[in-house]
């Protein structure tokens, strides 16, 4: 009975994380809870870039794109990361699209209340405004469903296999085939000469 392990204070942690978030969500009001909006970016290497998760920060172009200046974004509550670049369209798009629908929604409390600035929130929509405590645009996995074919006798009569065989052999061969036409184009060359 040495090595038993007992934690009886489970409950009290619980209810101490909640409070804790509470009183979070009260000090940062009315910014988001779960903090600053991230890009959706794909993990590295072979074995886990089909993966699309949340990635530090918006890059500079993606910003540019959204029509937002890239040292107006951190006060907004954006992530901004400059040493990150784009490798493709698609992503690209798909966090601009981001950008653009959180700037939507986005609602901007004035430094005073008295004098308002160009791009502040208004009084009704400041009453209106409420605090997001989940995450901001949460990355979401779009299942696409498969395409269901019927099967053709010419497809049942292609034999897959001994094609793919062939195209890997074409492949294989390609650099010896190529040298050896130069070689005979070459020889016919100077026969033609010799003539």
């Amino acid at each position: 009975m040495n090595r038993v392990k007992t934690w009886f204070n489970q409950p009290a942690r619980k209810v101490r994380r909640r409070k804790a978030r509470q009183e979070k969500a009260k000090a940062v009001f009315p910014r988001p809870t779960a903090g600053a909006l991230r890009p959706a970016v794909h993990s590295q290497t072979v074995r886990y870039n089909m993966k699309v998760r949340s990635g530090r920060g918006f890059t500079l172009e993606e910003l540019k794109e959204a029509g937002i200046p890239k040292k107006l974004a951190p006060t907004i509550g954006i992530c901004v990361d400059h040493r990150r670049k784009n490798r493709s369209l698609e992503t690209l798009q798909t966090n601009a699209a981001r950008l653009k629908a959180y700037k939507a929604s986005l609602v901007v409390f004035p430094r005073r209340s008295k004098k308002p600035k160009a791009g502040d929130a208004t009084a009704e929509e400041l009453q209106k405004a409420d605090q997001c405590t989940t995450v901001l645009a949460p990355i979401t996995k779009v299942a696409v469903a498969p395409e269901f074919v019927a099967l053709t006798a010419d497809m049942k009569a292609t034999k897959a296999y001994g094609k793919l065989r062939v195209e890997r052999m074409n492949k294989r061969q390609m650099g010896m085939r190529k040298k050896r036409a130069e070689e005979e184009a070459a020889a016919a060359k100077d026969k033609a000469k010799l003539q």
